[in-house]
């Protein structure tokens, strides 16, 4: 079984009690709601979902020296993630996240970043060793929000590839992150064309080709080496495609509370599935195994969106395993 290690940022999501309630007067709005802190951060989502999979996983970044740091490092401690390459620093704070909901659970995110602890990680920072076995390397494009830490993600990608590891990306934007206001599509591309697996929401995709085709953009994806791209819907079909495969898999139909975690599940349950055999020979290629693991991936999405939070929504095995996919969970080509 192949470790999963995954990079960036863990912060604190602050999620708001107020559901799907329409803004009134700020002053007002402010007064009736309360944010209740849950451990969060998409890299660090991963790195949990995984553990709590059962499989060994790893989470490297910066924590501010403060309260809420602490908390993350106690938090993913107690969630079975290793955290002997979590640095600390003085020079800035843990980030925040504060999560607002609407009816059906969509979240929108107002960010405490940066400054923040998590842009501060550099290569120097890396334990010894860490790429010296095999391994999955988890990324996400919110480390790219800053030339310096940029800079260390995709080293940090093209050492893990040099290495033999296998390279997870899921684009993830966060366009308010960004100083434009806006995510900058061409070094993401960087990012995502590091990848060996590689994973996108549809509006992702969308806000990523600009005007190119889809199916044009998608094929840039592949020639570039990535050998599987994985595009999700929210409730709607996910797909993976790489060279001379298609799969389409539906997601169970949930009720859903609080989305925030979903996609980091689902992620986490796709790697979990294939790190389980040690991404062998031609993984990318085997449609069957890929289309239980893709299965599998939608019921651990479909479960966190039904609890509130992060670390706390993502399901262990006995929340979704099945002997056999469900009919509606079965591969079409």
């Amino acid at each position: 079984m192949l470790p999963v290690i995954a990079f960036g940022e863990a912060l604190v999501d602050m999620l708001s009690s107020r559901l799907g309630e329409p803004a009134d007067e700020a002053s007002e709005t402010l007064a009736r709601e309360a944010f209740t802190p849950y451990a969060g951060g998409a890299p660090a989502n991963v790195a949990v979902a995984c553990a709590r999979l059962g499989v060994p996983s790893r989470f490297l970044g910066m924590l501010g020296d403060d309260h809420f740091g602490d908390f993350l490092a106690e938090e993913l401690t107690a969630q079975g993630v290793d955290v002997s390459g979590v640095r600390r620093t003085r020079e800035a704070r843990t980030a925040l996240a504060f999560v607002s909901r609407d009816a059906e659970g969509e979240r929108s995110f107002d960010f405490y970043r940066p400054p923040a602890a998590d842009l501060l990680y550099r290569l120097e920072h890396l334990p010894a060793g860490v790429f010296a076995e095999p391994a999955v390397l988890h990324l996400c494009s919110n480390s790219l929000t800053d030339p310096a830490i940029a800079e260390t993600t995709l080293a940090m990608a093209e050492m893990a590839a040099r290495a033999g590891c296998v390279v997870s990306v899921d684009a993830n934007l966060r366009h308010s992150l960004w100083a434009e206001g806006r995510a900058d599509a061409a070094l993401v591309t960087r990012l995502l064309d590091r990848a060996d697996l590689l994973k996108l929401s549809r509006d992702e995709v969308d806000d990523l080709r600009g005007d190119h085709p889809e199916d044009a953009w998608l094929a840039e994806r592949l020639a570039a080496g990535v050998k599987l791209a994985v595009i999700t819907d929210g409730a709607g079909d996910a797909r993976a495609l790489g060279a001379g495969l298609s799969l389409s898999v539906t997601p169970p139909a949930v009720q859903a509370v609080d989305t925030t975690a979903g996609g980091d599940a689902f992620i986490g349950g796709l790697l979990a599935a294939l790190a389980e055999s040690g991404f062998t020979e031609g993984w990318h290629r085997d449609t069957a195994r890929l289309g239980i693991a893709l299965a599998f991936a939608c019921r651990c999405g479909a479960h966190a969106v039904t609890r509130p939070g992060s670390y706390v929504a993502l399901p262990t095995r006995g929340d979704v395993d099945g002997p056999v996919p469900a009919e509606g969970d079965r591969p079409s080509s």
